[in-house]
């Protein structure tokens, strides 16, 4: 079996059964190889992300439903969790948002032409409990305030991946 990986100057290359290829990733992951391709990865993704944003802007596009509605297809977020996932992604990481009451994420919906979540503090709970959310300390935890965890940023990575 081989495994290889490629992102910018850094390579992962690995061969042999598969415990062996455990092995050479758990060298790769001590040595932070790893972390600095994830790390690739996910800055050629935002800046994607932004490049679709100006795109849309100079097309005269309603930027924020097409931004968002891209990185839901772009990630295959099809269901209703993981587009909230997204839509918290989107105002924190593009929108770079920090308060969004539901009126806010139910209108990013509905911009991008997405029925909206409707019961949004259940999808904000379950994804809490999932580990995929969090609220800071210091905001009584409001989940207008959630952020993604490095769990949550993880299942979007890998949702993109898929």
């Amino acid at each position: 079996m081989r495994l290889s990986i490629q992102a910018g100057d850094i390579e992962i290359d690995l061969e042999g059964a598969t415990i062996q290829i455990d092995e050479q990733l758990a060298h790769a992951k001590a040595e932070h190889t790893w972390t600095v391709l994830l790390e690739r990865i996910r800055e050629a993704r935002e800046n994607a992300l932004e490049a679709a944003v100006n795109a849309a802007r100079e097309a005269g596009l309603p930027e924020r439903g097409s931004a968002f509605r891209s990185l839901l297809e772009n990630c295959a977020l099809t269901r209703k969790p993981d587009q909230v996932l997204g839509a918290i992604h989107y105002l924190r990481s593009v929108e770079d948002v920090q308060d969004s009451p539901p009126r806010v994420v139910n209108q990013l919906f509905t911009d991008a032409g997405i029925e909206p979540p409707g019961n949004l503090s259940l999808y904000l709970n379950r994804l809490k409990d999932r580990n995929f959310l969090m609220v800071p300390d210091g905001h009584d935890d409001k989940n207008r305030f959630a952020i993604l965890t490095p769990e949550g940023q993880a299942h979007l990575d890998k949702r993109s991946n898929a």
